[in-house]
Parts: structure tokens; C-alpha cells; sequence
């Protein structure tokens, strides 16, 4: 199963990862086997190709082991895969120059009135899951954002504020998913003015510290977050929090009051896409299947529909349904293009299941996947 050159034949982009930093780390199998809770077995399946990584749990897990940040073994930020997602990168780099950029006095700022319309040309750029459009707006609006408030009148500047904390919270947000995990704390760090952090500023600290795999982090900020105010969101957070952590009767209970507290359609959509996620975090594929086909993905932002559909294709491959799986992948990408080629664990999904397909139809799609994502 394994070259030459001591590197898988087969794994996926985790798997390959975890077995170059197993053999620098001086550790064999059953050393990190021992170390992260695993069966050797599971490790030595990630690492031939027979297995890949569908949780967060089981990341952080092996990326604790082995002394990483999670995006260690996830490889981010990915190499750029055509010129939208090189587009999408380069915001880092530009970002670091908005923020440290010290304009002159007196220098010529947007209206408010113009700020907030930008700010919500943004928010809803990151609603429908438009990562370049993003990209290309965010460093200017980021530097504007900061001049207006610099000069803005006593009677504006509490709006000025709200509408700049805005601003970072989906730059911090654009940042986490490419992989940029230090700029979004950044970020999320001078987001406000005043004493007093924005909810939304929390919540989105919640989601930076579950992608780093620490969710008992992301359950104390959230607790912190619901003393500040209620966020919409934030319950499905904790459940996913909880699930990571190892316990389902706790996100069970989490979902069961969102859902009751579901006052529209849309709201009713995001419980069932959670419990969808929760499900295959906590290795309930069977329920995380049911839960997906009757899920009313329309009546989810296409950015919101990406996390549900890459957990529906993860508990479809472990149920052996790869034309489904791929099905659901598919869906994926066509709501918001990059989100899903910037997932690992949808990456993990098209580098595991082409070879499980038998040359169908499905492997040509999957390979077709792969490769947009740069995978091949």
C-alpha cells in the first residue's frame, strides 16, 4: 500500500499528512494508536488509503497526538486551484496591508451611508457563498471601515462601529476558511471599539475554535457569547461542540430546543442541517442519511448549504451509496463553488471515493471534483 519514498500510495490528503508527521515524530503505529484513543487499525487505514477522516473529533484527536493545528494535517491554506480560488488567497496578503496601513489625516473617507451599503453587498456575498467576490471587496472596505470611524462624529460613531465589527466578522470568517486561522483572530481582535465585544464577534470565535479543534474552548465562548445576548446560530455551535466533544445526549438536547425555538422555515432548515452534521460527527450515518434526504436544502443561503451536504456525503460513503455521495458533493460545489473545494473533509471524500466507485459515471464526476479542488 505504500511507495517507496515511505509516502501512501493511496491516502488522502490527511492520510498522507499523518503518516509524514507520525515518522517525524519518531512514533509508530501503535505509539499514536495509543496516544489519540485510536484503533491502530483506523491508523493504519488513514494512512494506506482504506480509510479517510470524516470528523472534527477525530482530527483533533490526531492532530493533538502529534502536537499540530489541525490545519497542519488538513494541509491549509491550499495551493491555489484556479484563478478564483488564487483570487480568494491573495486576500490575506492585502488584508495584512489594510490593517497595518496608517492613513494620513484628514484623509478622505465613505459615507456612512455608502459603508453600509457596501457592508451589506459583502454580507450578502458571504450569504451566497462568493469567495472571490469577497476576496476582491473586503481589503478595501476593511481600510474605509477604519478611516470613517477615525473621523466620524460622536452622533455616528456607534453605527460607524457596528458597521466596521461587521466588516471583520466576515473577513474573519473568509479567513478561517481559507485557512489563515492567526489573521482571522486578528481580525476578530480589533473587530470592536469599546469594552463591550459584539455577539457576533463571539459566535465567530466559536466557529475558529471548533475548526481548531478545541470545542470545550468553543463551549466556554459560547457560554460567554449567550451572556451577551442571544446570536442566531449559536445553539448549533454548541450541539456540533458537544458532539465533537463526545457527547451526543447533550447536542440531542441543544437541537431539541432549537428546533422548538424554529420560527420560520429557514430557521427550520438550519436545526436539520445541524442534526445532519451532529449525526455524522457522532458516527450515526444511518440517521445522518434520513436527515439529509428530507432536508429542505432551498430553503438554506447556499453558503449554509455546503457544511449539511459534505456530512450527508460523508455518512453516504460509509453506508457504500458512492453514487449518492457523490450526488450530495455535487450539490455542494454548485452552491458555492469554493466553499466546498476549501472543506477537508470534502477533499478527503474526493480523494477516497473515486477508486470505490468501479469506473462509474460517479468516478469521472469525483475526478472531475478532485481535480477543480487542485486534488489531482
Amino acid at each position: 500500500m505504500h511507495q517507496g519514498n515511505g509516502r501512501p500510495a493511496l491516502a488522502g490528503p490527511i492520510g498522507v499528512r499523518l503518516a509524514i508527521w507520525r515518522v517525524r515524530r519518531g512514533m509508530s503505529v501503535a505509539d499514536l494508536a495509543a496516544r489519540c484513543g485510536l484503533a491502530p487499525e483506523r491508523i493504519d487505514g488513514l494512512e494506506s488509503g482504506e480509510e479517510w477522516v470524516d470528523r472534527r473529533g477525530s482530527l483533533a484527536v490526531l492532530s493533538s497526538a502529534l502536537r499540530l493545528d489541525p490545519g497542519e494535517l488538513t494541509g491549509q491554506p491550499y495551493p491555489p486551484a484556479g484563478e478564483e480560488h488564487g483570487q480568494a488567497r491573495a486576500v490575506a496578503f492585502h488584508l495584512r496591508r489594510a490593517i497595518a496601513k496608517d492613513r494620513p489625516a484628514g484623509a478622505v473617507a465613505v459615507t456612512v451611508e455608502e459603508l453600509a451599503a457596501r457592508t451589506e453587498a459583502v454580507a450578502a456575498d458571504a450569504a451566497g457563498g462568493d469567495e472571490q467576490a469577497l476576496a476582491a471587496g473586503l481589503p478595501g472596505l476593511i481600510s474605509d471601515s477604519d478611516a470613517l470611524l477615525a473621523m466620524a462624529r460622536a452622533a455616528q460613531r456607534d453605527r460607524v462601529a457596528q458597521l466596521r465589527g461587521r466588516v471583520h466578522v466576515v473577513a474573519a470568517g473568509l479567513l478561517r476558511r481559507l485557512g489563515y486561522r492567526d489573521l482571522a483572530w486578528l481580525l476578530l481582535h480589533r473587530a470592536w471599539v469599546g469594552a463591550a465585544e459584539p455577539p457576533a464577534v463571539l459566535v465567530e470565535e466559536v466557529r475558529l475554535l471548533i475548526d481548531m479543534g478545541l470545542p470545550e474552548y468553543a463551549l466556554a465562548r459560547a457560554e460567554r457569547a449567550g451572556s451577551e445576548g442571544r446570536e442566531e446560530g449559536l445553539p448549533l455551535l454548541v450541539a456540533f461542540a458537544h458532539a465533537m466533544a463526545g457527547r451526543p445526549g447533550m447536542a440531542a438536547r441543544v437541537l431539541q430546543v432549537a428546533g422548538r425555538e424554529a420560527g420560520d422555515a429557514a430557521a427550520a432548515a438550519r436545526v436539520a442541517a445541524a442534526r445532519v452534521a451532529v449525526a455524522v460527527e457522532c458516527g450515526e450515518v444511518e440517521e445522518a442519511a434520513e436527515g439529509a434526504r428530507s432536508l429542505d436544502v432551498a430553503a438554506l443561503e447556499p453558503a449554509g448549504r455546503v457544511g449539511p451536504l459534505v456530512a450527508a456525503a460523508a455518512a453516504e460513503a460509509r453506508r457504500e451509496d458512492i453514487g449518492q455521495a457523490a450526488a450530495w458533493l455535487r450539490a455542494a460545489e454548485e452552491a458555492a463553488p469554493l466553499w466546498l473545494r476549501l472543506d477537508p473533509f470534502a477533499r478527503e471524500l474526493l480523494t477516497a471515493l473515486p477508486a470505490r466507485t468501479g469506473g462509474t459515471a460517479e468516478a469521472a464526476l469525483l475526478h472531475q471534483m478532485a481535480a477543480r479542488a487542485g486534488l489531482r
